[in-house]
């Protein structure tokens, strides 16, 4: 049963896969290199979801996403900042410098096929959950669409894609924006999938992280356990010194862990045992003041286990800096591009989805729509922060999902796997070409947008990152 519901599924989605694409072909309104370029960048889009590689180890998906803009006439800077799937590829004419990211991470534990249905995929170990198949797709598409229209046209202009590993806790930009990366860039422009359309000046919280390490003394729980100290004693007592610090913690604040090592015998006291810790809030500062308290949290739960601790920082990711310069012509852009129709299967597939969803605060319908243009502030946390306050950025969602999809869901993977994210695809992927093109044909916006990023960020600001000095966590997914 497992088996031909899954072949029911792939079948269906593949026709409606086909019907849509061949209905957009069909739309001569488009730009011709939009249209010129779709069958590979889609293509590509569905590999990427296929191989579902974590963070650091993306290596075909980056590889692929390099052979296509060099095909495309780019120039390739592979494994930048000391990350073998960084890259950078460039077009250069001269003229202002607009980079677009584009990521290509897949979440690890969500392997769930197109289905409409929970049904775990049992060939890979991971899942796009975020849909950043779909990002690094449109993203690079967006951007051999601009080199097209710099060669047609002849303006003078320099577009540059910057191949972003390990969005997903293992902050890839960072350490980009640290090896100076982004120093001569006027402007940056990404996009994000999601289950609206919409083109917010959205900040965010910044974020560290660490894992805290326990160690103990082994001994037998029954037998001898006063020849043992309990490192899990040790992640407890840290845990509940935490959680009894939420009180006194701004509102704002988000704080989450989980045990990722505790024993592995109920008999044998675990001298080993580690818990990963997330801290965010809006400011940097605040960040940094509420993880300095859970390090002491962890210290004192050392001296009152009899254990020692010691920790790692995993990753750090400033705010999102707003910029409205930039903004505002990326939602005019996105409001004269207009929002998604779905086909007569894609709405049933909708359908069947939404049934699975837990309390979906969207209606099918919604992905017609374009959100309002409004100031926003979002809980969550991304690399995309650093980059925001080293060079003026703007960004984008598109409905890549079924309205009321939750971000790291299964029903993210499985729509993203479809026509309906293909379809978000390709709206970014207009909206950021158009953005950059704005741009190149008007410099007095990129000029404005920098002296409104000036002023934000004030004539003291000094960038370091909140991760420090250490190296890229490469093997922090496996």
């Amino acid at each position: 049963m497992h088996r031909s519901k899954n072949q029911f599924f792939k079948q269906a989605v593949g026709i409606f896969w086909l019907t849509t694409s061949l209905q957009i072909h069909a739309d001569s309104s488009l730009n011709p290199s939009i249209n010129k370029h779709q069958d590979t960048f889609e293509s590509a889009a569905m590999k990427i979801w296929d191989w579902a590689e974590v963070g650091y180890q993306e290596y075909k998906s980056s590889e692929l996403l390099k052979n296509e803009l060099r095909s495309n006439g780019f120039s390739i800077q592979s494994g930048v900042a000391d990350i073998p799937t960084a890259f950078i590829a460039e077009y250069s004419n001269g003229g202002p410098v607009i980079g677009i990211l584009g990521e290509y991470d897949a979440l690890p534990g969500l392997m769930q096929t197109a289905s409409p249905f929970k049904e775990i995929r049992e060939d890979v170990d991971a899942g796009h959950a975020c849909g950043h198949h779909l990002f690094g797709a449109a993203s690079a598409w967006a951007a051999v669409v601009i080199k097209d229209w710099l060669v047609k046209t002849g303006t003078k202009g320099t577009i540059r894609f910057y191949g972003t590993p390990a969005e997903e806790g293992g902050s890839g930009k960072v350490y980009m924006v640290r090896a100076g990366l982004f120093d001569d860039v006027d402007a940056v422009l990404h996009w994000h999938p999601s289950d609206s359309n919409g083109a917010n000046a959205e900040s965010s919280n910044s974020n560290k992280s660490a894992k805290f390490r326990f160690k103990g003394i082994s001994a037998h729980a029954a037998g001898s356990p006063h020849k043992g100290r309990s490192a899990l004693d040790g992640v407890e007592a840290m845990n509940m010194m935490v959680n009894m610090m939420r009180e006194h913690i701004p509102q704002e604040s988000r704080i989450h862990y989980v045990i990722t090592k505790g024993g592995l015998a109920p008999n044998v006291i675990p001298d080993i045992a580690e818990v990963y810790y997330y801290v965010r809030h809006p400011r940097r500062e605040k960040v940094q003041e509420i993880f300095n308290w859970v390090v002491k949290a962890a210290e004192g739960a050392a001296l009152g286990t009899d254990t020692s601790v010691t920790y790692e920082v995993m990753h750090g990711n400033y705010s999102k800096l707003p910029n409205h310069t930039l903004q505002k012509i990326m939602h005019e852009n996105l409001v004269n591009r207009g929002g998604i129709k779905y086909s007569q299967q894609e709405n049933e597939y909708a359908k069947k989805i939404r049934k699975t969803m837990f309390s979906p605060n969207r209606q099918i319908g919604d992905q017609e729509k374009i959100n309002p243009y409004k100031s926003s502030h979002t809980y969550g946390s991304t690399d995309v922060g650093d980059v925001s306050w080293v060079v003026p950025q703007a960004g984008l969602r598109t409905a890549t999902w079924v309205p009321g999809t939750a971000g790291h869901s299964w029903q993210g993977v499985a729509a993203g796997g479809t026509s309906i994210g293909l379809k978000g695809t390709k709206l970014a992927a207009q909206v950021l070409a158009d953005t950059a093109q704005s741009l190149f044909e008007n410099p007095t916006l990129i000029e404005s947008a920098n002296q409104e990023y000036q002023e934000r960020v004030g004539s003291n600001f000094k960038y370091y990152p909140l991760l420090g000095d250490r190296e890229p966590p490469l093997d922090y997914r496996n």
